[in-house]
């Protein structure tokens, strides 16, 4: 993504302080390529993780992000996955586990939105590709993770969601924000089954951020999109990480089935 473009909407982003709240800690990313994905994957690493495992389509992509967090200091390794495919949500778990002993952290964060188009001109194709990946994914994911953190003690899941989830301020997107009410619901339904277990289970639900599926979602002046939020700017993908990085540490050892609006105000107005 542009640079210039990025601050323009979402302003510079302020010097990161790592706090080392996820030191030693074994991570998995899902959708890691680009974006808030990307940028997570990242400040995991500079939290001092040992271990980032990138899941992702885009072995490009995927394999530099791999790069970006070697050179940050963490153990970076890259995964072709496609988890709306049962194997290979299972394949990332193993891999954790067979590479790294175990598996602490998830950040479930692949998505996908539909063209912006009236609900009744979408189709069952476009229905059955936006559930697939936003819920469908999702559920293949939590049910490889929790069994393998339960092996090992316990762990933090996080999941990506959206403020579409908690408020529909999207014509056109009804697919997408029915998927993530959808997301948000099986979130707290399995934090609460695993919570007494050890498995803290979280949602992060981001307002409008910079980032590709965001630039491409048929909105034709973003400028007054980030001018009409609270803070008159959009978020960027590393303040979406921030969050998430904090939620899967045991900063938020209290908090579960909670989701996080890094939305820059958007649902308070």
């Amino acid at each position: 993504m542009n640079e210039v473009a990025l601050t323009a909407l979402a302003g510079v982003h302020p010097a990161l302080q790592p706090s080392g709240r996820l030191a030693d800690k074994v991570c998995l990313v899902t959708g890691g390529g680009t974006g808030i994905g990307r940028a997570a994957a990242l400040r995991f690493a500079l939290e001092g993780a040992s271990a980032v495992l990138i899941g992702g389509r885009r072995v490009a992509e995927g394999e530099a992000v791999a790069a970006e967090v070697r050179a940050a200091g963490a153990e970076g390794v890259f995964v072709r996955a496609d988890v709306t495919r049962e194997e290979d949500a299972a394949d990332l778990v193993q891999t954790a586990i067979r590479r790294f002993g175990r598996l602490d952290v998830a950040f479930n964060n692949a998505g996908v939105q539909e063209r912006r188009a009236s609900l009744a001109d979408q189709d069952n194709e476009t229905y059955a590709r936006v559930f697939d990946t936003n819920v469908r994914a999702l559920f293949h994911c939590l049910r490889f993770q929790i069994p393998g953190m339960l092996r090992s003690g316990g762990g933090a899941i996080v999941n990506n969601t959206s403020v579409s989830g908690v408020r529909n301020p999207n014509p056109g997107l009804s697919l997408y924000s029915s998927s993530k009410a959808a997301a948000i619901a099986l979130t707290r339904s399995a934090a609460m089954e695993y919570a007494p277990q050890g498995v803290r289970i979280n949602a992060i639900a981001p307002g409008r951020v910079v980032t590709d599926m965001m630039l491409a979602s048929g909105i034709a002046d973003m400028s007054a999109v980030a001018a009409g939020l609270p803070l008159r700017r959009m978020g960027r993908p590393e303040e979406v990480a921030g969050a998430v990085s904090w939620l899967l540490s045991d900063d938020a050892s209290y908090v579960v089935g909670h989701v996080l609006c890094a939305d820059g105000g958007f649902l308070a107005g």
